[in-house]
């Protein structure tokens, strides 16, 4: 994790470099000028390096991985390396749920947004369910 961490570290870098020559540059003093785009680069700041802080306090705690070791070997990383589902329809569900929701709000359907919102939980209940039963269960 150490390698991500410096990865993120040289991103906060860079951003904290361009965030003020951005706001010079658009001359966002005056107004009338471009704050969205200032605030939206200090927020990106903020977060890379909110994110190098987490990598980098988890990667002194942790053992190093083998992509992490100088000198490790292929087989060094053999195993098993996590659970990967096969297909699934729920999220395409979930998605037009969230589809009927947002088209409701938008045109002021209220009915239409309580539909949305039970079909909603229908369609997340199976997705969160889904390996509880059937051919994939376990």
């Amino acid at each position: 994790m150490k390698i991500e961490a410096w990865i993120f570290g040289l991103t906060t870098v860079f951003l904290l470099l361009v965030s003020p020559a951005y706001w010079f540059i658009t001359d966002a003093g005056d107004s009338g000028a471009d704050w969205t785009g200032t605030s939206a680069l200090v927020m990106t700041t903020l977060l890379c390096a909110m994110v190098t802080l987490y990598l980098g306090f988890h990667a002194r705690r942790m053992d190093p991985r083998p992509e992490d070791l100088k000198d490790a070997e292929i087989a060094d990383g053999a195993g098993e390396l996590g659970f990967f589902p096969p297909y699934s329809w729920w999220p395409l569900w979930c998605a037009l749920t969230l589809t009927v929701i947002v088209f409701a709000l938008a045109v002021s359907a209220w009915w239409l947004v309580i539909i949305g919102f039970v079909l909603g939980s229908v369609a997340l209940s199976g997705w969160i369910f889904e390996y509880y039963r059937g051919e994939y269960a376990h």
